[in-house]
């Protein structure tokens, strides 16, 4: 379930929001694909006590080892965003504006989580 949202520009690489996402956050695992690969996010991880469960690139230097099985759980944040999508307004965007759009994340995300409740 969704519990964090951060809206940026189109351009902006995902992985530059991962450490305003994750700080704060009380989780065991950090799961995340390649993209996410990189020593400012691992480390944070580890500051907070997670373990970083995100395989290395293929042109890092020093290769890190990480759980497969607990890897494979990955699919269920894509599903998170699968159910976002869903919602037609979210996946065309709608909203011409950030707050609008971010709004309409936000009252997604209260569908969902009252539909698990």
């Amino acid at each position: 379930m969704p519990v964090r949202a951060i809206i940026t520009d189109g351009t902006t690489a995902d992985c530059t929001q991962a450490l305003p996402l994750i700080k704060g956050i009380e989780a065991d695992y950090l799961i995340g694909d390649k993209g996410y690969d990189s020593d400012a996010i691992v480390a944070q991880a580890a500051l907070q006590g997670m373990t970083a469960v995100i395989p290395p690139r293929k042109n890092r230097r020093g290769k890190r080892e990480y759980d497969q099985y607990l890897y494979r759980l990955r699919h269920l944040v894509e599903n998170a965003i699968l159910h976002l999508k869903r919602w037609r307004g979210l996946a065309t965007r709608y909203a011409k504006n950030a707050d609008s759009f971010l709004a309409a994340i936000h009252i997604r995300c209260i569908a969902l989580w009252a539909n698990i409740l």
